[in-house]
C-alpha cells in the first residue's frame, strides 16, 4: 500500500522521459522487491528524496558541497520510512539550507538517479534510488550551511559546470533549460 504512490510517480516519469527507461526499470524493480525500500537500514540501498531548488527567477540553483561525498550536488537525503518522497525532498532541503518557504513546482518526479554510495566506516557501500523534485525558493534567499555540507551556493544555471559535471546534475540542468517542468 505505502509503495503505490511512488510506483505511480515512477510510471508517470517513464511516460514523460522514455529515454530514461533503464533507470526507471531499475528503480521500479527495487521498490517492488523491497517492502522496506524507504528504510535507511535496508543494506543494498534505499529510496531517497532530493530537491532541485531554483530561485524566484529560475535563474539559479542551490547546490551543496556535500561533506561526506566531497562533491557539489542538489540538497536531499534519506526517507527514514517516509513514503511521501516529495515531502522527504522538501524536509531535507529545508534542514540542509535553513530555507523554509519552498514551493513544490510539480508533484511529479523531476529526475531519477541511481548512484552508489561508497563504504564509510561501519556502513557498507550501497545504492541511493534518488527521486528528485523541482522546487522554488520564495522570497529571501539567505541560507544556512548545515553540518552535512562544506558550503552551499546559489549558482547561476550557466555556471553550474564550474562546480560539477556530474551526469545527473547536467541532466537536471538540461531539463531546466528545456522547460521540462510539468
Amino acid at each position: 500500500m505505502h509503495r503505490r504512490q511512488i510506483l505511480a510517480l515512477i510510471d508517470r516519469y517513464e511516460q514523460q522521459f522514455p529515454d530514461e527507461h533503464e533507470e526507471v526499470r531499475r528503480i521500479r524493480a527495487f521498490v517492488q522487491s523491497h517492502e522496506d525500500c524507504f528504510e535507511r537500514s535496508l543494506a543494498p540501498g534505499h529510496v531517497t528524496g532530493s530537491a532541485w531548488l531554483l530561485d524566484d527567477n529560475r535563474e539559479r540553483v542551490l547546490l551543496t558541497h556535500h561533506r561526506k561525498l566531497d562533491i557539489w550536488v542538489q540538497l536531499g537525503g534519506h526517507a527514514d520510512g517516509e513514503a511521501n518522497i516529495s515531502l522527504v525532498a522538501r524536509k531535507e532541503a529545508q534542514e540542509e539550507s535553513g530555507l523554509k518557504d519552498l514551493e513544490l513546482l510539480s508533484d511529479q518526479i523531476f529526475d531519477i538517479d541511481i548512484h552508489a554510495i561508497p563504504e564509510r566506516g561501519a556502513e557498507p557501500s550501497h545504492y541511493h534510488y534518488d527521486c528528485r523534485f523541482l522546487f522554488r525558493a520564495a522570497g529571501a534567499q539567505d541560507y544556512v550551511v548545515s553540518d552535512e555540507s562544506h558550503d552551499l551556493a546559489w549558482i547561476p544555471l550557466d555556471k553550474v559546470c564550474d562546480y560539477t559535471t556530474e551526469a545527473s546534475i547536467m541532466r537536471m540542468l538540461e531539463k531546466t533549460r528545456q522547460g521540462l517542468i510539468k
